[in-house]
């Protein structure tokens, strides 16, 4: 156990209070004060005087910028209308395509999951593409 005065982590006490506290409560203190100061470094180092960090939510209206029912019913509609497309293909063309594009796959490493030239899986993709684009141009 480690007495601490309250005064020096706290700054609404306003008079030394001292507190005994366990060893594992004094390292969690010791460690915050070192990520604040690091953290001080690196404002004055990169000249960054203010911080977006508020927590008033503005970051959190930067990144995730609330769509409107409309737009949620379009994505919804333009969703559907893909799956529908590549359903529509024939079944290697639309594994390719899943493969390829949903599941980040190589089109090399499709070609040697297939036993077959990567030319044929590259030709099969963009085959498949362009049925997609005259399928998806029809509801245009």
């Amino acid at each position: 156990m480690k007495t601490i005065n309250l005064k020096d982590y706290y700054p609404f006490y306003a008079q030394d209070t001292f507190v005994d506290v366990p060893d594992e409560l004094l390292a969690i203190f010791e460690e915050s004060a070192k990520a604040e100061a690091a953290y001080e470094r690196k404002k004055f180092r990169y000249k960054a005087h203010y911080s977006l960090d508020r927590g008033d939510g503005i970051e959190h209206d930067i990144l995730f910028v609330s769509l409107s029912p409309d737009d949620i019913y379009e994505r919804k509609l333009t969703s559907q209308q893909l799956h529908a497309a590549i359903a529509s293909l024939p079944d290697k063309q639309a594994k390719r395509i899943y493969a390829h594009y949903f599941m980040g796959m190589s089109k090399t490493a499709i070609a040697k999951a297939e036993g077959v030239s990567e030319k044929a899986v590259r030709i099969g993709i963009e085959r498949g593409l362009h049925t997609i684009e005259r399928y998806l141009k029809s509801f245009f």
